[in-house]
């Protein structure tokens, strides 16, 4: 007789099963602890077991452009760090640092037992839910910084993404305010944060200007589709009908789903790509890096992804946001009454599409692409949310630099 647990049980007997784990592990610990004491005649002794000063955490590949100029700036500067990674494919495990080792610790469930019994000063990461699923905080892991994939609200994590974190690295102060309600209405403490800019956005900045084909045009336009995921995002609530509208343009079309979605919605990503297959005029991408997909389309098509931001700021070009009647209900931004900043900076950087206008669609981007009041707009979307250009992942390190000694200090008295 076979048995079947459905995920949400399998999650919550994993983390029973860890807390059990973690309870014996202590206080066998602590029983050692006690018999060093004793045998050494009363004196106390440090035991930092195998403490590791700092661990980077990688949920996935496509995650290395964010560690990626982190990881630079810290093995220029010798600084001693280990990176941990979820994915076997991950670009890092190929790198060759003289002071940066980098491990794949295995998938899923495997991964987070690793995480949940590390003994490490800091752990750097972007992954949100610590100590709300399956990765729980360690009690030898003296300090947990998060820092934020996108640039854009912090509040469009799932529930309680953010609210376990020690400190949080953000790039506009709208970001702060926000933590600050979330904290207030949940009665959390107020968490340390740290305004350091966007350290993957620099990097793709500089790729951009050093590029040899920075200004090199398409013979075609090329309109590049990229949503989020999830039942308010494009793919969900107009399907096949964006498919059909995009290709009727006659321009160069290509689909770029979030990475997500093949895990979450593999029946509609199976669907759409069966009867849309690759083809002279289509094409689906989903390259790890997705700078040359960006840099070869003339326009974006997105809905509240983080990488209408990439587009838009970095390769200085105009998108089309779709309105897909947002539903806030699982995300941080529920429990707030202010808009998002995302909505509300987005009619400065182009047009909405809807169910009502979708039939304009090609007149909608030639316009976009053609109006210069989008790229006022830009301005003054990276004045909102893009500080410190060029310095994001110095200032990163240099802030790790300064934990790093605030945690010895106290270490020491």
């Amino acid at each position: 007789m076979k048995f079947y647990i459905d995920p949400g049980t399998g999650s919550m007997l994993f983390t029973i099963l860890i807390g059990i784990l973690g309870a014996l592990r202590y206080v066998f610990k602590s029983w050692f602890v006690k018999l060093r004491f004793f045998l050494s005649g009363g004196r106390k002794v440090k035991d930092d077991g195998d403490n590791l000063p700092l661990v980077i955490f990688s949920e996935g590949k496509q995650y290395w452009n964010i560690f990626n100029p982190v990881c630079r700036e810290l093995e220029e500067r010798g600084i001693e760090a280990v990176y941990m990674t979820a994915s076997e494919e991950d670009p890092a495990l190929k790198n060759e640092y003289k002071h940066i080792k980098t491990l794949f610790i295995g998938t899923g469930n495997k991964a987070f037992a690793k995480l949940n019994f590390l003994n490490a000063d800091i752990v750097l990461a972007t992954t949100p839910g610590l100590d709300v699923y399956q990765w729980k905080r360690s009690r030898e892991v003296k300090s947990y910084i998060h820092m934020f994939h996108a640039a854009g609200d912090v509040t469009l994590y799932r529930m309680f993404g953010i609210d376990y974190y020690d400190t949080l690295l953000i790039s506009g102060d709208y970001q702060e305010k926000q933590i600050r309600d979330l904290e207030s209405l949940r009665n959390l403490p107020a968490k340390e944060i740290v305004k350091v800019g966007i350290p993957y956005m620099d990097e793709m900045l500089r790729r951009f200007k050093n590029n040899p084909n920075v200004n090199q045009k398409n013979d075609k336009t090329t309109i590049l589709l990229a949503p989020s995921w999830g039942p308010s995002a494009i793919l969900s609530k107009y399907g096949k009908k964006i498919i059909d509208v995009l290709l009727e343009t006659g321009y160069h079309v290509i689909v770029r789903p979030h990475p997500q979605s093949f895990t979450s919605e593999k029946e509609l990503m199976e669907s759409l790509m069966k009867e849309y297959p690759n083809s002279e005029q289509l094409e689906w991408n989903r390259d790890a890096d997705n700078f040359e997909v960006l840099k070869r389309s003339d326009i974006l098509i997105s809905d509240f992804s983080g990488v209408i931001f990439d587009f838009a700021l970095v390769y200085d070009k105009p998108v089309i946001y779709a309105d897909t009647s947002f539903d806030d209900s699982v995300y941080d931004a529920w429990w707030l009454d202010s808009k998002l900043w995302t909505f509300e900076i987005l009619p400065h950087l182009g047009m909405q599409l809807n169910a009502d206008n979708m039939g304009k669609l090609k007149e909608m981007i030639d316009q976009c692409i053609n109006e210069e009041k989008y790229a006022e707009g830009r301005k003054k979307a990276i004045a909102d949310t893009w500080a410190y250009q060029g310095e994001g992942a110095k200032r990163v390190v240099e802030f790790i630099v300064k934990k790093q000694a605030e945690l010895e200090d106290e270490a020491e008295n």
